[in-house]
């Protein structure tokens, strides 16, 4: 973890990308978000709203597990929520559209 004082998310992300290299943490990251969405849209479709008390589980238990046997590192979340909330979706959504590769050369 930094010692810098992130005040945006614009200055947040380059430095969540530094902590999310390492390809099975990212896959794991894209798969944990993308079940995520789909919790939260059965939730809505369905109109059963324990898939909701899946989320965070389900989230957090695919990105958890990505930092601490493949990136090595302590997740952002716990100095910074919501950016790194936020960023957790960015980066799905760079990875989906091709913005950002799965595998990131050292």
């Amino acid at each position: 973890m930094t010692n810098k004082r992130f005040k945006t998310l614009k200055e947040f992300y380059p430095f969540y990308l530094s902590e999310h290299r390492n390809l099975t943490s990212r896959i794991l990251h894209f798969i944990g978000t993308g079940l995520v969405v789909l919790l939260f849209i059965t939730a809505i479709l369905f109109h059963n709203y324990q898939f909701l008390l899946a989320i965070p589980i389900v989230g957090y238990g695919f990105a958890w597990v990505g930092h601490l046997f493949f990136e090595k590192n302590k997740p952002a979340t716990f100095q910074y929520p919501m950016f790194s909330l936020a960023s957790d979706f960015m980066l799905f959504w760079d990875l989906l559209s091709g913005q950002q590769p799965f595998r990131v050369e050292d």
